[in-house]
């Protein structure tokens, strides 16, 4: 049956891949940066206090105190391009497009600042994308990131009147897919070194220890990932975490007091990587690859080297490419 002459035209209908990332400033100045710290920190999902205690904290304190230490942050790795989480995912987001070609449109968002996932998810719905996997890029689960993108993703979903299909990408801390493409590029970061390490260091983002108490996978898939790499990489691996905020007692060992402790165990030697970023960020090119090293050698090591995250390498984007297809299973014809 033929649509009536006047009738819009119907996009071709498409299968649409959202990579979404935690999110960064728009630029390397406080007015930026409270802006994002805003959105970041009243998320009910990081910060699990009552709405009541802590608004006058974040408003009267926190919003006034962080966001001009934090620019300062920024601006030491800030790129030409922008913020390096950024630069990495608009490369990541091409780099897949051009593996998985014309069946997939593949577009990117961050959950705090821009590029929102709520204007992802319109846009790619006014292009014909009818059926869409959401892939937060969180290898190890955590209701602090993977849950609040999918949050954001069904909030848009529930503003529309013809929805898309949705799926969501489940964690691959232990897909063998995700422990290959660790392992092959950490080897070959490593033999690229002017030394060999003594120790290799994982440095996972923190999360407050009552998360785990309170059920959150996130501590249990963090250390399996390091199990699983450090059996195929055949080397000693140490796993810590970074990034405590406030009071509250917070996952441990902490990456910082690891890295101060090592020269006193006669470790002057260490390479650090952070296996739970998919893209090197603030995190880990300054709180890891400055204060870090700083930290180290001041408590007596000698040779520091920050790993890159798996960021747009060669083994990322085969790992995605191969992760986004079995997902797409059944939506997605088999080449």
């Amino acid at each position: 049956m033929k649509p009536p002459s006047d009738h819009p035209p119907f996009p071709e209908q498409k299968i649409g891949v959202l990579l979404i990332n935690l999110g960064t400033p728009d630029a390397p100045d406080a007015a930026a940066v409270r802006r994002y710290l805003a959105e970041f920190l009243s998320d009910p999902r990081v910060i699990e206090i009552p709405k009541l205690a802590w608004k006058p904290i974040l408003h009267g304190i926190i919003l006034r105190t962080r966001p001009k230490k934090s620019a300062h942050a920024y601006g030491q790795v800030w790129m030409n391009e922008g913020s390096p989480l950024a630069v990495i995912a608009r490369r990541q987001t091409e780099a897949l497009r051009a593996h998985i070609g014309d069946r997939v449109r593949v577009e990117y968002a961050m959950r705090y600042g821009n590029p929102g996932i709520a204007a992802a998810v319109e846009r790619m719905m006014s292009a014909g994308c009818t059926r869409i996997l959401a892939a937060p890029l969180y290898p190890q689960y955590c209701a602090a990131t993977t849950a609040t993108a999918n949050d954001v993703v069904f909030a848009t979903l529930a503003r529309m009147r013809w929805q898309p299909a949705v799926r969501t990408l489940p964690p691959y801390h232990d897909d063998p897919l995700y422990i290959e493409a660790l392992r092959a590029n950490l080897e070959r970061q490593l033999a690229a070194l002017d030394f060999k390490p003594e120790r290799l260091l994982l440095s996972f983002h923190g999360m407050p220890q009552r998360t785990l108490e309170l059920g959150d996978p996130y501590h249990c898939h963090s250390q399996k990932t390091a199990r699983l790499l450090g059996e195929q990489m055949n080397v000693e691996i140490d796993v810590a975490f970074q990034s405590r905020f406030g009071r509250a007692k917070w996952l441990e060992p902490a990456t910082d007091t690891v890295l101060a402790a090592y020269g006193k165990q006669g470790i002057t030697r260490v390479a650090i990587a952070a296996p739970g970023f998919s893209a090197d960020c603030l995190e880990t090119l300054e709180e890891l690859g400055i204060r870090g090293r700083d930290t180290f050698i001041e408590g007596g090591g000698e040779r520091f080297a920050l790993l890159e995250c798996l960021n747009d390498s060669v083994e990322s984007i085969v790992m995605l490419e191969r992760l986004v297809v079995r997902e797409l299973a059944g939506w997605l014809r088999q080449e």
